[in-house]
């Protein structure tokens, strides 16, 4: 299984993922998580990168995919691999493609985790997080039961909500995601490897969805 996994905040990408992981034995190759990780070792491109970063600029392309490079030829990735965070854009895809037919291991779809931009509201806003343990709850999808489950740690917990999950930030990040994500969803679509999948719904049913549209891919 080698796939890209496309996504807006708050599609539940990242617990599908987790299940892939689980059923697949392939590991999630987070961009944002590779580039801590490379920074944190001291490897020469971690270093490279972090002289960029403290400059105030953003990582270019070739370091990423350096780095990415790195992480495919660890031996975790022999039975493949699920790409999440990259690529972001047209270049980053090219390039991306060109660095996998070098490696011998062609992406086999790319997915699309679809989601009404209302739903994706409703989630985003509703969420909320113990401000003592940590656990996440959803006012509107997933509230805490009386008495909430971390109360026997946190007795009375406080909920909050996180700066980045106010509605103004949520749309402008929804937007931001669109104009990322549009191109990419036609580039891959005219290249056969496009497979939507509705995200909506009982996470059972979301997963079930995903593994049809995977066909089954060892």
């Amino acid at each position: 299984m080698r796939i890209v996994l496309l996504g807006a905040p708050g599609s539940g990408k990242g617990t599908q993922a987790q299940r892939l992981i689980n059923r697949h034995q392939v590991p999630q190759i987070s961009t944002g998580d590779l580039l801590r990780a490379a920074v944190a070792a001291g490897t020469a491109l971690g270093l490279h990168a972090k002289a960029i970063m403290d400059a105030g600029k953003l990582v270019d392309d070739a370091t990423m995919l350096g780095i990415i490079r790195e992480r495919l030829s660890q031996p975790d990735c022999a039975n493949g691999f699920i790409l999440d965070g990259f690529p972001r854009t047209i270049p980053q895809a090219d390039a991306l493609a060109v660095l996998l037919a070098e490696l011998g291991c062609p992406l086999e779809a790319v997915v699309l985790m679809q989601v009404d931009s209302e739903q994706l509201f409703r989630r985003l806003t509703g969420r909320r997080t113990c401000q003592a343990c940590g656990a996440v709850f959803n006012v509107y999808t997933a509230p805490p039961s009386v008495p909430p489950p971390c109360a026997g740690r946190c007795e009375t917990p406080a909920l909050f909500q996180r700066p980045d999950d106010s509605e103004a930030t949520i749309g402008k990040r929804l937007e931001v995601y669109d104009a990322q994500t549009r191109p990419l969803i036609e580039y891959y679509g005219a290249r056969g490897l496009l497979a939507r999948v509705d995200a909506e719904g009982h996470i059972d049913e979301v997963t079930a969805r995903l593994e049809a549209a995977l066909g089954g891919r060892p």
